[in-house]
């Protein structure tokens, strides 16, 4: 029998339109190896290592008078060569190329009657360089019985390492009849199903988050205790159109750690770690950008964003993925860079602490199998869409990823940036990943609500430089 959608994904479908669509990518940098790269390596690479992903072979097939949610079928008509795809820059191409030619492609729906996937080669990048973006649904990954399939191009080989042979032959299509009988045989074993569909997954977020708490961790508990509290009113909540910027910004780790070790010595020695540090980076960045933009900054303002962070009950070692939600006011007003640390790590400590999950340490996720970043990002997005938009200003995924190289097919990835999607009425999402010494910000932006989206990158350099040079506050 053909595996039926989660109400959740089947959600994502409903939401799905022109202007929000509900797919999550990646930029990975690479390194040309002394064989080259081109179009045909990827080709091969992705053909052997698919068969470690069997969901991007199948595509979304509905029931008749939806009746049931749709189900997943082998794409009997699989064609490798419309998903993988080729683009060049003109040489020598730069970075903001590269970033504008993301900007074009990320918007673009998937096409529904095939899987729901795409990986495009961008050759010409200056340095001798080479970019793979990839996109894949939110309905595709849920971490469990799929991954992103950027986990599976990359190893810590720098030779390259022979796939899986290709022996899939794709499973007979079940016809509207035997989909039909499925249907209802599946709504006589969970009477519940037939209400979701009629609702289509969408009608009540409470019951959608509960249904998912195995995957989203606390995710209702959390929303608790910010549902009386709206999200402040920010320039990043606008109507959102069609067309994007994507802005990339590296960064290096050990600039981070610097600030972590001496602004965190003295009473908060033990509370500030990497991503509270990170996330005093990204409020530094916001209050340079919203004083640029000549908006009133008084001590009190702030931006709450929506943090997901990896989790596992207390004692155990972390199976599956699960992410909970923690929502932290980001505090843009603050002018000192040491005190919006604290007040950060305390804030994040506060959400965290005295429930039964904990949270995954950097060095466990960095040790999970395969490269995990692009399917927790995935993860994170998802958890942004289940979760009523009017709590929150803006996403920001923050995922550590190994700290040696990678590669694909005897490429070395030099860097990688996230891309995760806009909601309606969200004109910014931040998406965070560090790699090999380096930690690389993807900001992914409404084009007419932030034509500005460049300044705010340039202000999480600053704001960094801005942590590195403060002073520390005084023991309590």
């Amino acid at each position: 029998m053909a595996d039926r959608l989660s109400s959740l994904d089947t959600s994502f479908l409903h939401l799905e339109d022109a202007t929000t669509p509900m797919h999550v990518g990646s930029v990975m940098v690479f390194d040309a190896p002394t064989g080259g790269f081109d179009y045909e390596s990827l080709v091969t690479l992705i053909s052997e290592r698919i068969a470690h992903v069997p969901r991007y072979r199948q595509r979304i097939r509905s029931v008749a008078g939806g009746l049931a949610n749709p189900v997943w079928v082998d794409d009997a008509h699989f064609d490798m060569s419309y998903h993988v795809r080729r683009s060049a820059l003109p040489r020598p191409g730069s970075d903001e190329q590269l970033e504008e030619l993301v900007a074009r492609i990320q918007p673009r729906p998937l096409d529904r009657t095939r899987p729901l996937w795409e990986v495009y080669l961008v050759e010409g990048l200056a340095e001798d360089r080479f970019a793979i973006i990839t996109k894949s649904h939110h309905s595709l990954v849920d971490g469990i019985t799929a991954v992103d399939i950027g986990n599976v191009l990359l190893d810590g080989n720098p030779s390259v390492v022979d796939g899986v042979a290709t022996t899939w032959r794709p499973r007979p299509e079940p016809s509207s009849v035997e989909l039909l009988v499925g249907a209802v045989t599946d709504a006589v074993r969970t009477p519940s199903q037939v209400v979701d569909t009629v609702q289509n997954g969408v009608a009540d977020v409470k019951k959608t988050l509960g249904k998912v708490a195995g995957v989203a961790g606390e995710v209702v508990s959390t929303v608790a205790r910010v549902s009386a509290r709206p999200a402040p009113t920010s320039p990043l909540n606008a109507s959102v159109g069609r067309a994007r910027r994507y802005v990339m910004v590296g960064t290096d780790l050990e600039d981070y750690r610097l600030v972590r070790k001496r602004l965190g010595k003295g009473s908060f020695a033990e509370e500030v770690n990497i991503n509270d540090v990170i996330l005093a980076t990204i409020a530094g960045a916001f209050r340079s950008w919203l004083l640029t933009r000549g908006e009133s900054v008084y001590p009190g303002t702030t931006v709450r964003a929506m943090v997901p962070v990896s989790v596992h009950e207390g004692g155990d070692a972390p199976t599956g993925a699960q992410v909970t939600a923690c929502f932290v006011d980001l505090p843009v007003g603050e002018p000192a860079p040491s005190m919006r640390l604290h007040q950060i790590a305390f804030a994040m400590r506060q959400q965290m602490e005295g429930g039964p999950r904990r949270a995954v340490s950097a060095d466990t996720l960095t040790g999970l199998g395969g490269f995990a970043p692009p399917t927790m990002h995935a993860l994170g997005a998802r958890l942004g869409g289940m979760v009523s938009r009017r709590l929150y200003n803006l996403v920001i995924t923050n995922v550590p990823g190994p700290q040696t190289p990678l590669y694909a097919a005897g490429a070395r990835m030099v860097s990688t940036y996230p891309v995760t999607p806009l909601g309606r009425g969200q004109a910014l999402s931040i998406g965070l990943t560090s790699y090999d010494g380096g930690v690389y910000y993807g900001l992914y932006a409404d084009r007419d609500a932030m034509p500005d989206a460049d300044v705010l990158g340039r202000g999480v350099v600053d704001a960094l430089h801005e942590l590195l040079e403060a002073p520390r506050l005084g023991k309590r």
